[in-house]
Formats: C-alpha cells, sequence, structure tokens
C-alpha cells in the first residue's frame, strides 16, 4: 500500500514554486524599499570611498525620495554621507558628505571649512592640488571663477549669499566629495533639493581595483566583454579584501 504521508509531485513542484514566489517578493520587497547597490563612478569621495566600491544604500534611513511618514524617518544631519539623484540631471545618483542643511551659513577659506562661524573639523578629507583656487578653496569667493560652474547656480548663489556666507534655503543641502580638490559639488551646481535625497551608503559588500594597469599593450582592453573576462577569472587577485564588508562612516 502507497506511503499516505508521500506527497504527489504535482504537490511537491507547487511547494517549490511558493518558496520561490515568496523569495523573489521579498527580494524585489528589499531591494525597493530597504536598500539599493550602488557603483562608486569617480574619485570624488576618496579615501573614504574608492573607484570599484559596490555600495549598499540604506534607502529606509531618511524615507527616500518620496518621504513617506509611515515609519519615523530620520533628519538629514551635517558629516553624514547621502547618495542622491543629481539635481542637474537626475537620471544620475551622486555620492557627497552632507556640510550644510538648511539654514546654515556655509563658507569656505583656505581650503577649510566654516559652518555658522565656526570651523568643521574634518579628518576624512583630501587634499592633492598643488596650487590654490580662489573659488574652490574659498568658496563663495566670486572675484576668480571656475569654468565648471553652472550658469544658473551663479545666479542663485549671489541672491544667498550675506556677508561672504551662502545660506543654505528650506528643504536644501549644501554637498561636497572628501576629496575636496577634485569633486564636482554644490560649489559648481548648487543644492541637493530633499526629494533628491535616496538614502545613506550603509556597507562596501565588495570592492575591485583597477584592472587597467595589468593590461598594458592588449588592444581590447576597454572592450567590456575582455574585461569581464579578466575580472572573474582573476576574481580573487583584483579584490580588496580590506575593504569588502565595511561599514560606510
Amino acid at each position: 500500500m502507497r506511503d499516505a504521508a508521500q506527497k504527489h509531485p504535482t504537490t511537491d513542484w507547487i511547494d517549490s514554486a511558493e518558496s520561490l514566489l515568496v523569495t523573489v517578493v521579498i527580494a524585489v520587497f528589499i531591494i525597493t524599499f530597504v536598500v539599493q547597490a550602488f557603483q562608486i563612478p569617480s574619485e570624488s569621495m576618496e579615501n573614504t570611498l574608492l573607484i570599484g566600491d559596490y555600495l549598499l544604500v540604506d534607502k529606509l534611513r531618511y524615507g527616500g525620495p518620496d518621504q513617506t511618514q509611515v515609519l519615523p524617518y530620520r533628519q538629514v544631519k551635517r558629516g553624514e554621507i547621502i547618495v542622491f539623484k543629481y539635481p542637474v540631471d537626475p537620471t544620475q545618483h551622486f555620492v557627497k558628505r552632507v556640510i550644510g542643511i538648511p539654514g546654515d551659513r556655509v563658507r569656505m577659506l583656505n581650503s577649510r571649512v566654516f559652518v555658522n562661524g565656526i570651523e568643521k573639523t574634518e579628518p576624512y578629507v583630501r587634499h592633492t592640488a598643488m596650487s590654490h583656487v580662489a573659488f574652490r578653496d574659498d568658496f563663495p569667493e566670486l572675484d576668480t571663477l571656475d569654468t565648471g560652474v553652472q550658469g544658473d547656480w551663479l545666479v542663485e548663489m549671489k541672491k544667498l549669499m550675506d556677508d561672504g556666507q551662502l545660506i543654505v534655503p528650506a528643504g536644501n543641502y549644501f554637498v561636497m566629495g572628501d576629496n575636496r580638490d577634485d569633486s564636482l559639488d554644490s560649489r559648481y551646481w548648487g543644492f541637493v533639493p530633499r526629494a533628491n535625497i535616496m538614502g545613506r551608503p550603509l556597507l562596501i559588500y565588495w570592492s575591485v581595483r583597477d584592472i587597467t594597469p595589468d593590461l598594458p599593450g592588449v588592444p581590447t582592453a576597454s572592450d567590456k566583454i575582455f574585461h569581464f573576462a579578466y575580472a572573474v577569472t582573476h576574481l580573487y587577485q583584483i579584490t580588496r579584501w580590506d575593504r569588502t564588508f565595511r561599514l560606510v562612516n
């Protein structure tokens, strides 16, 4: 007599499909509402974040761009690193550090940052420039303008200056990269609206060094397929193990 406890193959298949569906739903929920993967695209946050760092971004910390009030989301604070939609082109995502919050007065003098008249202690900042640039290092000094400044931002900035300080308006944030001499940030294109803020980097889940120096004289070194194949076969060698699974501060 057939064991009554034995499941029919169809039942097993249905159970497996249900488990898979639940897993997919949970994964989609997490990716949509909880965390998001993000790759560092430039050197503007060195040495805090490097090109080749892969991040998990906490989207719940600030409530995401829609800022729904179902949960008690935190306010954005000075000194925190954020991921946001680039105001000039919202299809791009940038990562910078918050320097000024609404109502703050921001000023730079000889590359030192002052907020509300108090100099900030910034142990994370990196300086690489060999020469002084008035606009970049004495922001918002307007006597010598950097060619990278957005025209619309220049007009707005003049309206928001008081006694050599830039006043951050309500609902906006002033951000800069830790690689202070090589960062396209609020000095050049303006404020980050609250609605553009996506979340806060939580964890570097993987970090890979630049493999281009390993491929001298190879004609197809810029080809994505070639790079992918090289990365797969040299995964252990190109991984920055000392940065993998590191919390972002």
